[in-house]
C-alpha cells in the first residue's frame, strides 16, 4: 500500500515537472497546492510549488513555500535552489550568496550555482573568477549551451573577441531553441561591437519568447542601438565601462574643467539622439498612432 502512494506521489511530481516544462504555470499550480493538501508533512511537495512559484515570477511566494519545505527537512535540495535562484533574481545579492553556499553545501555537483555565481561575479567586475566559475560548471555539464553562451559573454567582457565567437557558435550547435542563450550571445555579441549579430540574436530571442519582459526591452534598445548614431553617442560611455570607478571620475573632472562647453553639448546631442531613436524605434515597431 505504501509503495503505491509513493508511485502515485512520484508520478503527481512528474506531472507538474512536464506541466512547467511547457510553460503552463497555471496548471502547475493547481496541482502542486493540491499536493501539499493531500502531503502537507512532504517537503518536497512546497519546495515544488515554490519552484512554480519562481517560474511565475512570484518570488516572494516562492521564498515563502521553500521556507515552508525547510522548516520540513532543512537540507532539501530543491528548496535550496529555489531560493538561490529567487534572491538572485530579486537581485539581492547577499542572501543570493548565502543561499548559493549553503546550496553548494548540501549539493556540490550542481551546475548551476555555478552559473548565477558567475553572473553576480560579473556584474562587479570580477570577470576572470567569472570564468573560473562557469569552467568548473561546465566540467560537470559539459553540453550545456546556456553555459556556453554565458562564457562567450564572459570572453567577451575580458576582450577575446576570439574565444567569445567561437563559444558562441559551439553553444548554437548544442541549441538554436533556448530564448536565453539568444539573448546571452546578444550581449556577447554587442562587447564585441557586431550589432548585426547583435540585433540577430535578439530577433530569435523575442520570436521564442515574445512575452518575456526582458527580452522585449533588450530587443527595443537592440533596434535603438541598430542606428548607428546612436551608437557613436554610446562610444564614450562603452569606453568608460572598461576604466575603474575612479579613473572614471578623474577623466569626468577633468574633461569638465576644460572642455565644459563641449561636455554640455554632448549631453544635449545624447538625450536628444536617445529619444529620437526611441521615436523611430516606436513607430517601426508599433506604428504611428495619433490621438483624435
Amino acid at each position: 500500500m505504501m509503495e503505491i502512494e509513493e508511485e502515485m506521489t512520484s508520478k503527481r511530481y512528474e506531472r507538474i515537472q512536464q506541466l512547467m516544462g511547457w510553460k503552463k504555470f497555471k496548471e502547475a499550480s493547481v496541482e502542486a497546492l493540491a499536493l501539499i493538501q493531500d502531503t502537507p508533512e512532504d517537503p518536497y511537495a512546497y519546495a515544488l510549488f515554490g519552484q512554480v512559484s519562481l517560474y511565475m515570477d512570484n518570488l516572494d511566494q516562492a521564498l515563502h513555500w521553500t521556507e515552508q519545505s525547510l522548516q520540513r527537512d532543512p537540507e532539501n535540495e530543491l528548496a535550496w535552489f529555489v531560493r538561490s535562484n529567487a534572491f538572485y533574481s530579486m537581485e539581492n545579492w547577499k542572501a543570493a550568496l548565502e543561499s548559493i553556499a549553503e546550496g553548494q553545501r548540501i549539493d556540490p555537483y550542481e551546475p548551476h550555482y555555478y552559473f548565477l555565481l558567475a553572473n553576480i561575479y560579473n556584474k562587479t567586475r570580477r570577470y576572470e573568477e567569472a570564468r573560473d566559475l562557469l569552467l568548473k560548471g561546465l566540467e560537470i555539464s559539459p553540453e550545456n549551451s546556456l553555459y556556453l553562451a554565458n562564457l562567450s559573454y564572459n570572453e567577451a567582457l575580458l576582450n577575446h573577441f576570439a574565444e567569445s565567437k567561437m563559444l558562441a557558435n559551439q553553444a548554437l550547435r548544442l541549441d538554436v531553441e533556448s530564448d536565453m542563450v539568444y539573448l546571452y550571445l546578444a550581449w556577447s555579441a554587442e562587447r564585441r561591437n557586431d550589432y548585426n549579430d547583435y540585433l540577430l540574436m535578439l530577433k530569435n530571442a523575442i520570436r521564442l519568447d515574445p512575452e518575456d519582459k526582458q527580452i522585449r526591452q533588450e530587443f527595443l534598445e537592440g533596434l535603438q542601438k541598430n542606428y548607428k548614431f546612436y551608437r557613436i553617442m554610446l562610444l564614450p560611455g562603452n569606453l568608460l565601462k572598461k576604466l575603474k570607478p575612479w579613473q572614471v571620475l578623474l577623466i569626468w573632472i577633468v574633461i569638465w574643467i576644460v572642455f565644459k562647453p563641449l561636455v554640455i553639448l554632448f549631453i544635449i546631442l545624447y538625450v536628444a539622439t536617445h529619444w529620437i531613436t526611441r521615436l523611430l524605434v516606436h513607430v517601426k515597431v508599433f506604428g504611428w498612432k495619433r490621438r483624435r
